[in-house]
This record gives structure tokens, sequence and C-alpha cells, in this order.
């Protein structure tokens, strides 16, 4: 079991910029390893960290950051709660794969960090 109070503090001691890169890279993670069925506990887990960075940054942010942010995790939460009926399915995997990647190029573009 993670010990989230402690993530929390380390997470939060990043500049908003690099705690979104951060979330993008784990919506790239999640892109990756969602392309095997093997990584369903992985993608989980990578679901729930995710959500929890979103909770722990979007109070920072920008209205719109924020708004984006609360989209993305009503989104995680669809992805988690269908994930015990179709993780089997290679075409629901390669839908959230390419959802997340989407996502992942998105909050990075609003994090600043490219430019």
């Amino acid at each position: 079991m993670k010990d989230w109070t402690v993530i929390r503090e380390r997470y939060l001691r990043d500049e908003l910029p690099v705690r979104l890169g951060g979330l993008a890279a784990n919506l790239g993670r999640i892109k990756s390893f969602a392309k095997n069925e093997l990584n369903k506990d992985l993608v989980e887990s990578l679901i729930d960290e995710s959500k929890y960075f979103i909770e722990w940054t979007a109070r920072d942010a920008e209205i719109e950051t924020a708004a984006q942010l609360v989209e993305l995790q009503v989104e995680l939460a669809r992805w988690q709660f269908k994930m015990a009926q179709c993780w089997s399915d290679p075409h629901h995997r390669k839908q959230i794969a390419e959802k997340s990647g989407a996502w992942s190029q998105q909050v990075l573009i609003t994090s600043g960090l490219l430019g």
C-alpha cells in the first residue's frame, strides 16, 4: 500500500508546470502499459496515482486548466470502473492507450514545459 501522505508532500514541492509534467508522464505510461493485458494492475495503479495528482494540482491551477483536469479525472474514473469487464478486450485497451496518449500531450502542452 502506498503512503499517499508522503507522496503528496513530495509532489506538492514542485511548481505547477512540473506537477503537470508528472501527470503527463503518468498518462504516457498508461498509454504504453495498456497495450499488454498483463499490465492491468500497473495501469490501475497509475490511474489511481494520476487521480491523486489531479486532486492535488487542480486547486492551484487557472480555472480553465482546473476544469480540464477535472474532465480528465472523470475520464480516468470511467476507465477504472470499466476495467474489470473490459480489460481483456484488446480494442478497449487500445482505446485507453490512444486516449491517455492524447491526454498526455494535452496536459504537457498546458504545462508550458515544451516552450
